[in-house]
């Protein structure tokens, strides 16, 4: 394939590069980041592209935005092997893995609407993580077990 054939994306000013992104999970990554095109930060995706290490993957380039460690961690549910690049003045200044933690505190809620941690009580909810790929996670309290899907439908 000659240059004039490939497609590119262009180079971001500042913002954050997500690459390495579980192939067709983009859009699952934009929803969790609450970004639903209305912003002003310019958005890019690719989807479906060649990798050398997990076969295809997906990016997500967004500009003017940097990720709190809340979002990487949110990231870390839907792709586990993901790298966060923040980039400035054009070049990566930060670059970090995703990791799943073994145990998962506060970020999703059970789907179990019976379950203590949905009730007014002050628990913070737990999960164990079972299987990161594709995703498996057990309610601490009531062993309900939650998926990809489960996950995502929360935000």
């Amino acid at each position: 394939m000659t240059l004039e054939e490939e497609l590119h994306v262009k180079k971001i000013r500042e913002g954050t590069v997500i690459d390495h992104i579980t192939a067709g999970s983009a859009l699952s990554v934009l929803k969790i980041l609450g970004l639903t095109g209305s912003g002003d930060n310019v958005v890019s995706i690719v989807m479906n592209v060649p990798s050398q290490t997990i076969g295809t993957k997906d990016i997500v380039k967004i500009e003017g935005r940097e990720l709190s460690p809340d979002e990487v961690d949110r990231i870390s549910l839907i792709s586990p092997k993901a790298t966060i690049n923040i980039i400035r003045s054009y070049k990566v200044a930060e670059k970090q893995k995703t990791k799943m933690p073994n145990v998962i505190r506060g970020i999703v809620k059970c789907v179990n609407h019976s379950c203590i941690s949905n009730s007014n009580e002050p628990v913070t909810q737990i999960f164990i993580v079972e299987n990161e790929e594709p995703l498996r996670i057990r309610c601490h309290y009531c062993n309900r077990v939650m998926n990809k899907e489960d996950v995502i439908g929360q935000f």
